[in-house]
């Protein structure tokens, strides 16, 4: 789980101006970081399918907002990718 300082951490290193909290690049890394977190725990605990389940839901998230940037938006799209290190 993040704590509101790792939120307002994340949302200024991504977001798009100041009091940036909706933009896809900003929900795109927080989606991220938790889809990080979450793996961590599914390595120890391999039979929680409830947080599994959940895992997937924010993959599915992640994937449709890097989709809406990709075509809307290819700078921001390309930028997100290599700020987050992500690999398409």
């Amino acid at each position: 789980m993040l704590t509101p300082r790792q939120k307002i951490k994340i949302i200024k290193e991504s977001g798009v101006h100041e009091k940036d909290t909706g933009s896809p690049e900003v929900q795109v890394a927080l989606l991220t970081k938790r889809i990080n977190e979450l793996t961590g725990h599914l390595k120890k605990h391999r039979k929680d399918n409830h947080s599994r389940r959940g895992l997937l839901g924010m993959v599915a998230d992640r994937q449709t907002h890097l989709a809406y940037l990709k075509k809307n938006y290819p700078r921001r799209y390309s930028s997100i990718i290599k700020q987050l290190d992500l690999k398409k």
